[in-house]
């Protein structure tokens, strides 16, 4: 309702009376709050975001954001880190940049070659090739970024593609949802979902029957279900011109499904003369970067703990099994006090993506770049220069000092990473055994206002929670 009003004069409850608009710095920015890639203005006062607005982009948001990507950045100025931290006698103590460093030193010269990274949800293209860069001159190629244990084959990057694209979707007149909530999962890809269904489009789906504000014919919570669709969605997906199949994060984690969604693009023609109606729906921003950069094991991270080791970088990754790596020195290079840098026995602050320039690759594979509105609290630091500093106290000095450097010789090994659009995987089908697929879809969103460490940090999330999720009533002061 806010963005209705002509003039203004409508203002969200979180931003009332906190600034004059004359007072804000406008800066053009990528949401991260889910991998559609919101395109965003944040408004800035001094060192603090007060707002995020959207940014008329119709291949993407059109004009829209959603509220978590509106209201949680009152989380960007709270539980920060501002200052390194080393693990000494079981607890974090403040450090020196340089004591840190030298911890890390340590670390590495015991582990040798046996060096991981895993990449957490919000993470720009950058800071994972300055990892990846690290590593490879360590000797390792042990990257990850599906930190919640997925490990789907990524032979393929289209076969993971959002390939209607986001906009494309709302024409589909036949679509299948596979494991998905897209309401909490990609909102602005449901809002598609519904102007498609308002056109005439018919959705069937399998997994949890969930409310998502149209009408969808729920098939039943069962795997293998895929294997025996009923005679109405056989119909209905013949006579479709542009049928889409929607797979998301909760079916992708049984094994057989991909193979079992890929055999529908046969099954359903999803493929058609500029048309391919075959859809992965990713949450995190970091996902498709990750995926060209390489971000992914045969086995997923399942494979990275079981090769043990010895030095871990956690980039901004809090939802691991922390326990799976229990013999491994953790790094954990960030900007909150949540999970990941509880766990850790070194701690690097580093930046939100509000406080750094930053390219990011959306769940249709476009290519966006989003720029630096504030700067990061006290001693943080942008995750990729953390990356370059220390490569001079480990000896394997990185051959970039700029932003700019890095980012030339990041294109220069996945040059679509380089034009800002969509890249345009080329489409093959990957050879994936076909066995019997069996069991029900879970929802791998459980609160849509606390999937990620800003959101957890933010007292605006923390009540829509509360109140939405839990059922919790606040007592409203009088006016």
């Amino acid at each position: 309702m806010v963005d209705l009003c002509p003039v203004g004069a409508l203002t969200s409850k979180p931003y009332a009376f906190e600034a004059r608009p004359w007072e804000l710095r406008k800066t053009y920015a990528i949401d991260v709050m889910d991998a559609v890639g919101t395109n965003i203005r944040l408004d800035s006062r001094g060192r603090q975001v007060l707002r995020a607005l959207p940014r008329l982009n119709e291949d993407v948001n059109e004009e829209w954001a959603s509220d978590k990507t509106r209201h949680a950045v009152d989380g960007l100025v709270r539980r920060r880190l501002d200052s390194p931290y080393v693990r000494r006698d079981g607890k974090l103590v403040k450090a020196s940049w340089a004591d840190a460093f030298v911890a890390v030193k340590a670390a590495a010269d015991a582990a040798g070659s046996s060096v991981a990274a895993i990449a957490g949800d919000l993470v720009d293209a950058e800071t994972m090739y300055a990892a990846k860069a690290l590593l490879r001159s360590l000797g390792s190629d042990l990257l990850e970024g599906r930190q919640t244990g997925l490990a789907y084959d990524v032979s393929s990057i289209a076969a993971v593609n959002f390939n209607t694209t986001i906009a494309g979707i709302e024409t589909a007149d036949a679509i299948l949802l596979v494991g998905t909530n897209p309401r909490w999962e990609a909102p602005l890809v449901n809002t598609r979902i519904r102007k498609a269904v308002k056109r005439g489009a018919k959705v069937f789906a399998i997994g949890e029957p969930i409310d998502l504000t149209y009408p969808v014919t729920w098939l039943g919570n069962d795997a293998g279900l895929l294997g025996d669709l009923p005679q109405a969605v056989t119909e209905a997906f013949g006579a479709a011109a542009k049928p889409a199949v929607i797979v998301g994060g909760g079916a992708l984690k049984i094994d057989g499904v991909q193979a079992a969604t890929l055999a529908l693009v046969e099954t359903f023609g999803l493929m058609r003369d500029g048309w391919n109606g075959y859809n992965v729906l990713h949450m995190a921003a970091s996902r498709m970067a990750g995926l060209m950069l390489g971000y992914a094991q045969d086995g997923g991270i399942a494979a990275v703990a079981a090769k043990a080791p010895k030095l871990l970088f956690l980039l901004g990754a809090d939802e691991v099994d922390f326990g799976a790596f229990v013999g491994a020195t953790k790094v954990y290079v960030g900007h909150h006090g949540d999970k990941g840098a509880a766990a850790a026995d070194i701690v690097l602050p580093g930046a939100a993506y509000a406080e750094k320039s930053g390219t990011w690759v959306n769940l249709e594979g476009r290519v966006q770049r989003g720029e630096r509105a504030v700067f990061a609290p006290g001693d943080a630091r942008d995750d990729w220069s953390i990356f370059r500093a220390l490569s001079d106290t480990l000896g394997h000095k990185l051959p970039f000092d700029t932003i700019d450097a890095l980012r030339m010789a990041m294109i220069a090994e996945v040059p679509t990473l380089g034009v800002q659009g969509l890249a345009g995987y080329p489409w093959n089908v990957p050879t994936l055994p076909s066995i019997p697929v069996s069991g029900t879809f879970g929802l791998p969103i459980s609160d849509f206002y606390l999937t990620n460490a800003i959101c957890r940090a933010s007292p605006t999330m923390q009540r829509c929670s509360d109140e939405i999720i839990h059922g919790n009533a606040y007592a409203e002061a009088a006016e």
